[in-house]
């Protein structure tokens, strides 16, 4: 079977975005940008709520093309056009579009049925929203989860829809010269 793997940056207390869902406060560089790339090039699928899609969308299927693309955008780009995409969405059901299923309803079974197809793993990006729906399915066998040194106070929660206990274990952690520690935990 194939894993879920959820990569999400997360404050100190507990949040993904703040109170209005600004983003601005996480902390991302090369070297996280490289530690991040490593941990992709294992995936061949990216899920995705709509709104991460769409920001996703937006920028990375020519950002290696434009002036002065950096490393990691070229990097990223290129695993960008060449996974399949799944995003998670009632407003874009049945829309028909390349390398990408659209997922609108029964997330349960699909999101299942998907994880038992042959390929490598499927990796989501941020994204709190599908979070929190394959939460409730208990569906997300990894979490990497990029500890910010921030707190925020109040916003989008890391944790919601969770339905049972789901005993975890820590398989690593690295610490980053900006102050994120990514904590990496698998289902026991």
């Amino acid at each position: 079977m194939r894993p879920l793997v959820s990569f999400m940056h997360v404050s100190l207390d507990g949040f993904v975005t703040g109170p209005n869902g600004e983003m601005n406060w996480i902390k991302v560089d090369d070297e996280i940008f490289d530690y991040a790339g490593e941990r992709t090039s294992k995936s061949d699928t990216a899920l995705y709520g709509r709104v991460t899609w769409e920001m996703m969308e937006g920028y990375w299927p020519t950002a290696a093309d434009k002036p002065n693309a950096s490393k990691h955008d070229i990097e990223h780009s290129t695993w960008y056009n060449k996974v399949d995409k799944v995003v998670l969405s009632k407003t874009m059901e049945g829309k028909q579009l390349p390398n990408t299923i659209v997922i609108s309803d029964d997330i349960e079974h699909r999101v299942k049925a998907l994880k038992q197809q042959a390929g490598k793993e499927i990796i989501i990006f941020g994204s709190p929203g599908a979070v929190h729906s394959l939460l409730e399915y208990n569906l997300i066998d990894e979490f990497w989860v990029f500890v910010n040194p921030i707190l925020v106070g109040k916003g989008t929660p890391l944790f919601k829809n969770v339905q049972q206990i789901t005993k975890l274990q820590l398989v690593g952690s690295k610490a980053f010269s900006c102050g994120v520690v990514c904590l990496h935990y698998k289902k026991a």
